[in-house]
Order: C-alpha cells, then structure tokens, then sequence
C-alpha cells in the first residue's frame, strides 16, 4: 500500500511504518530538485540528528526546558508529513498519546485556498471546517489546550504577510483568513493553543523564523525501515527479502524508496514481475521501473480511450510542472479536455495514480500520487509530442532550438540537448527529474513497455550513441546542474561513465558541493578508488556526506582535500568516518586545509582504531606542538600502521620532539617523517639525530629542510639510508612578525607545490 498517498486503501494503524523525523533543517535543499535531496539525505551524517516520534512532536528534548508552541516540519513531497499528522491526530483519538490535548484540528491549505477571498472570525472558521465543533464558545475556546494543524504550506494560495497585517487578538472577531494565520503563528490570537505546520522545503520560508520553536524535517523511510514495510505488505518473507535485495542493488531506486509512495510503486511492480509475471529483467531505473508501472496496470494493449486519457493527463501534468502547480481543479482539467468521470471508467490506472479528493463545500481537488508520477507522465507527453510532431507543444520546450533552427525537425540527440539545456538554467532544477524520464523514454526497451502510448519511435543505435555523446560534452555547468547528465547517462544504461568519473566532472579545480560528492560516492566508488579534490573549494556541507562514504564505501583507498576549508570540524567528521571498520582508507591528504588546534584529538583518535591508514599529510596546518602530543598518542597505538607522515610548515618547535620520539620509538611501521619548515633549532635536530641512531626506530627517511637551526648542514646518517639535512637553496628566511613571536617560516607562493 501507499502510506500516504495512494494504494490499497488500508486501515492507517494497520499498515504504519515509523518515519524518520529529525530536529533541524538543512540549508542547502531550497536549491535542489527534491530528488537530489533525497540523495543528500541518503549520506548525510545521522550521527548528530536527533530523531524524534511524530507524538512527541511539542515534547522539549530531554534536558531541555524550553516551551514550543509553533513546529514547522519539511520534507520533499511524498515523503510522509501528512500522513505523520494523521497518525499523530488518531492516536490522540484513541487515548493513546497527548490526552492533555483537549482538540486537535487539522487544516489543509488546499481547503483553505478555497476561501481565500472570504471573511471569518476564527470561531467561525472551526465551524466551517468542523462542524461538529458548533458548540464550542469562545470562552472554552481560550481555557483548554488546542493544537491547530496547518497542513501543506506549500500549497498556500496566501500572502502570509507578517510585517503588515493587522494585529487580531479576539476569536471572535472577522478577519480574512490571511490576517487569522499570521496572527495564530505570531501568538497574538489564541496565544495557548500549539501550532503544527508542515510544508515541502522550497516553501518552509514563508514563515518567520521569529515565530517558530521548532523546525524538523521528515526524512522518510531509513534502510530498515523500508525493508520493515516490505515485510508488513507482504506475509510471503522470500519475496520481500528478494525485492529489498533488488532495491539495495540499485543506488537509484534504493534512494527513492526514502518516499513511502516509491515503496509502494516498487513492490507492486516487483510483486507482479517476481509472481505473475516472472520474465524479464528487473527494472533498475526510474524510468524502466515506472514504464512497468504503467504497463503492468494494464497487461493487453492500451485501449485508444486509455492512452487519449493518459495523454490528457501528460499534458495536464506538463502544464502545470511547468508552474510548479501539483494541486489542481476543476477548470485546470477541462482546459486539458479532460472529463475525470470517463478517466476512472476507461482507464484503471488513472485511478491509481490520479487522486481526487472533497474537499469544503464538496468542492474537489486533483492531484497526482505523487511529484515524480507527473514529472513522468509529463516526459512521456513530451515524448509523443515529439514522435507525433506536435510542434506547437515542441516549441514551447524548445525555445533555443526553435531560434536556431528555424522549422527543421529536431533529430533526437538535437531535441533531447536542447531540452537539456531549458532544464539546466532552472535555479532550482524542477525540470531535472523530467528531463531524466525524457532521456531513459529513448530507449527501445522503455518504448515497447508503453505500448503505443508514445506513437511511431524508431530509436537507432547510432541515434542514442549521439545522445551520449552530447551529455558527456556538455560543458559550462556548475556542481549542481551536472550531476543530472550524470543521472540521464545512467537512465540510458551507459555504463562508462562509471569507469571516467572523474573526466566527466572535470573534477580539478572546479567548485564542488555536497550533492557532487555523493553522487560520485554513491555510484561510482565500486569502480573508482581514488578522490582527488585538492583546490576544488568545498563547501561546509560536503564533510558529512563525505564522512558518510568512508563509512560505507570499502573501495575508496586515497582522499586528496588539500587546500580545501575543511577546518577543524570537517576534520572531526572525517575523523569519525576513519574510525568507521568498514573503512579501508590508505591515504589522506590534509595539506593546506586551515586546521587548527581543536581538530588534533579526534583525528589522533582515528588513527588509533584505523590500521589501513598509511600515509597522512597535514602540511601547513596549525599543528603546533600541543597537536603533535595528540598525534602522537595514536601514533603509539599498535593498531597505527602509519608509514608516512608530513608536517612541513606545522609551526612546531624543539618542544614537540621529545613526545614525537616517544611515539616513533614504539612504533615500528612509520618510515618516512617529514618535518621541513619547521623551528626545530638544534637541540630539536640534535634529538631527530639520536632518534634515527636507535635500533628501536624504524626511520628510513626523515626530512627537516629548513629546520631553523645555527647549521648549515648535518651530516648524513648511515643506518638504512636515513638522512637529516638542511637545504640551504630551498630554505625560506622567517618574516620579521613571525621570528618575533617564535612561529615558523611561512611558505611562499613561488615555493609552493602543486
């Protein structure tokens, strides 16, 4: 079943999977299409969110103290907020959780739209809404405990104007329903009742941060619990295991089951292949797993009645991705020539994927079950437009092309580039999804699943090869729109881009972000083991993710983020990404990262629970001589298996000599030691040399170039090639500022090595 937005109609306390709720918003995903921000959460850092359970809602966290009387709860469309305020509003209706809440009212938006134009107190819009509640005065009204439940901020057709509507206070005083929400959220009407707001992230903004207590944010189904809801949809244990086996194959679907809706499209088109069926291969992509959807509705040839509905409801679909509308009315159907009545007698899957709802005043609202249904139904209305020749519609998501070409048919590598190119210059990618279906339409096994549903295709080798090769050249793209190339490669099945990852992202020296990496991390590390980062200009958000998959990905065995911010705490959460046994990191470099004394515990930390590391550069960072103790305590650890370690440029002096070769003493693996560019004067060399003199010291190589000390040279020492030298052409002279206060050299940028 779909647990919220459509299926088999099932009792909700029957068929409910606990979601993840978290405290907390991330920043980042108003400029993302909602899938991606599912990726983002896929390998987020969970280690710092605090979940919380749908009842607990208005609870203060343990420890805390404070009062919270407005939440603001966010999550991509599908992912289960809805149905999270209907199952905290049943248990209350059954005595089971927040008996000290005397009335729960639920409001959606899209009701309220409906009378958006019109004046109510707010006693009276209870009324209206609920007219069970036609008792209740104004004087019971202010003593017991309300929690009003604003549902689907997104879908609000209101201004919300905080700053300028007039101030109501009285329930009993007319207002429009604007100035009636402003000031419920404000505090100044009803002050005692509790405020439960839930919105799609794009539109959570609307309110003021002043107002709200609380924000969380649903993240929808984790890895157990989606194979908790495959267990409960079906009593047959071998099938649900082979589906969640299927699914954590594939990082697509494995991502978007995240939505519960996903879930439910997934197991009915895996029941069926895996029952009835039982030919064919598996769909392991968006579009090769909701063209089955489709097809699976309907096993015989689509009836001309079911595909014009189909279409009607594509353009419908398009229409209004193109204005961010996922909510529609009556007019909005008519104006597609579409007559719901015939769609649910023709058309079996219509109502299974097209939702209607009463609403006040049995007026009816329409919507899809969900985001990704009409983003797919729309690039299959595209699609026949296209085989169709229907270059009205063409133009409309060809303006470039139009302008160029004039009235030549597009080829399809032509139509699908500059449909490509209309998406990327959205801010916020809502086309990406829709241009992923278009580009996975292509295929010949997609087309002949849809049946005539997409006219005459004749999709030729040669004509996808040069799609291919269009997606791959595309250049002049930041982060995040070219990760969507990334995804239309993969909907195509081409495989090669896993083995030139890192070509296609030209992943030198551009700027990446969060969602960058984890894409790379989820799709491509099986193949590719090394990440070279340095100078890409990371952003904050990237060092959880990337914590995450040295967690997860056993393959990855060399990470470069030199000259990145990554700070002290990128290097915590790096840190206990090393610590993490799945991780087989080899070697780690740091150079240049503006790291700084309150990083060193944490990372010594990780070298004590790490034996794969074996070679680390923290050149030019703030080390100093109290991180070097630190260090150096992992460094003793017998599960260090360091060999190499860099710390030119680390503002050490003699002081941390004595720790360091303690360490080294007691650690027979690290072999080569950097220490150039440091003020080590020469009780610090001096002490550097016995170290190598002792049989207990396992130095083959040890650099100080540059130590800072009255010598010009030292002589070389014998055992096993060891050397301790000064370079007198490479050596850099302090600054005056810096050799007043005791610090070390600093490195020019001519001297710099790239």
């Amino acid at each position: 079943t779909s647990p919220e937005d459509g299926g088999l109609q099932e009792v909700l306390d029957e068929i409910y999977t606990e979601l993840y709720i978290t405290q907390g918003r991330r920043e980042e995903v108003n400029t993302q299409h909602e899938v991606w921000q599912l990726e983002t959460t896929s390998r987020m850092e969970t280690l710092h969110d605090t979940p919380i359970k749908c009842q607990d809602i208005f609870k203060p966290l343990a420890g805390q103290d404070t009062h919270i009387r407005v939440v603001v709860t966010q999550g991509v469309a599908g992912i289960g907020k809805t149905f999270s305020v209907q199952k905290f509003t049943l248990d209350w209706a059954e005595g089971l959780e927040n008996q000290h809440v005397s009335l729960v009212v639920l409001l959606s938006f899209r009701e309220l739209n409906l009378i958006k134009d019109e004046q109510y107190s707010l006693l009276q819009l209870l009324r209206v809404f609920h007219p069970t509640l036609q008792t209740v005065t104004a004087e019971k009204l202010a003593v017991c405990k309300v929690v009003f439940i604003f549902d689907g901020l997104d879908e609000s057709r209101f201004l919300l104007d905080f700053q300028n509507n007039e101030v109501v206070s009285d329930v009993t005083q007319t207002s429009s329903v604007d100035v009636l929400l402003t000031n419920l959220i404000k505090g100044k009407l009803l002050p005692s009742a509790l405020l439960w707001i839930t919105s799609r992230p794009a539109a959570a903004n609307q309110i003021s941060p002043t107002c709200v207590d609380r924000v969380t944010e649903v993240r929808g189904f984790t890895d157990l619990q989606k194979e908790e809801y495959f267990r409960r949809r079906s009593s047959d244990e071998e099938l649900s295991s082979r589906i969640t086996s299927h699914i954590k194959a594939s990082r697509s679907l494995h991502i978007m089951c995240h939505i519960p809706v996903f879930c439910w499209i997934t197991a009915t088109v895996l029941e069926h292949m895996l029952t009835i069926d039982q030919r064919g291969e598996l769909p392991k992509s968006l579009t090769d797993m909701y063209s089955h959807f489709l097809h699976d509705r309907n096993q015989q040839e689509l009836m001309e009645t079911d595909r014009e509905v189909l279409l009607k409801l594509g353009r419908l679909a398009f229409e209004h991705l193109e204005k961010g509308n996922l909510m529609f009315y009556q007019e909005d159907l008519e104006e597609c020539g579409l007559d719901v009545r015939e769609a649910s007698v023709y058309s079996g899957v219509c109502t299974e994927i097209f939702k209607t709802e009463c609403v006040l005043f049995q007026r009816k609202v329409y919507c899809f079950v969900h985001l990704s249904i009409q983003e797919f139904l729309a690039a299959v209305y595209i699609f026949h437009c296209y085989t169709n020749r229907n270059t009205e519609v063409l133009a409309r998501v060809m303006r470039t092309h139009k302008n160029k070409c004039g009235d030549n048919e597009p080829s399809l590598d032509i139509f699908l580039k500059t449909v490509m190119s209309e998406a990327l210059q959205s801010k916020n990618g809502h086309l990406d999804l829709f241009v992923r279906f278009l580009h996975g339409l292509s295929l010949e096994s997609n087309q002949r699943l849809l049946g005539g549903l997409l006219g005459q295709t004749e999709s030729r080798p040669e004509d996808i090869q040069r799609v291919i090769n269009n997606l791959k050249e595309t250049d002049s793209v930041s982060p995040d729109r070219s990760i969507n190339i990334f995804h239309c490669l993969m909907e195509m099945n081409d495989l090669s881009v896993h083995q030139d990852i890192q070509e296609f992202l030209n992943i030198n020296h551009i700027i990446i972000n969060a969602i960058v990496i984890i894409t790379i991390s989820n799709y491509s590390c099986i193949f590719y083991s090394v990440f070279r980062l340095s100078d890409c200009r990371l952003t904050e958000s990237c060092w959880a993710s990337l914590a995450s998959t040295l967690k997860s990905n056993p393959h990855l065995t060399e990470l470069d983020l030199s000259e990145s911010q990554l700070q002290d705490s990128g290097v915590e959460l790096l840190s206990a990404g090393l610590e993490s046994p799945n991780c087989r990191l080899k070697t780690l470099r740091l150079r240049r990262c503006g790291l700084s004394r309150s990083c060193w515990a944490s990372l010594a930390s990780a070298l004590k629970s790490n034996p794969h590391l074996i070679e680390l550069d923290l050149s030019e960072s703030q080390l100093q001589d109290s991180g070097v103790e630190l260090l150096s305590a992992g460094l003793e650890s017998p599960n260090c298996r360091l060999k190499t370690l860099r710390l030119s440029y680390c503002s050490l002096t003699e002081s941390c000599c004595a720790s360091l070769i303690s360490a080294l003493m007691s650690n027979p693996h690290l072999t080569e030691l950097d220490l150039s560019e440091n003020w080590l004067e020469d009780s610090g060399v001096e002490l550097l040399s016995a170290l190598v003199e002792s049989p207990n010291c396992s130095l083959k190589t040890l650099r100080s170039l540059g130590a800072h000390s009255s010598s010009a040279t030292y002589p070389e020492l014998g055992r096993g090639g060891s050397s301790l030298s000064r370079d007198t052409q490479t050596s850099l002279s302090p600054d005056i500022s810096t050799s007043s206060s005791g610090g070390p050299p600093r490195r020019s940028q001519a001297s710099r090595e790239t």
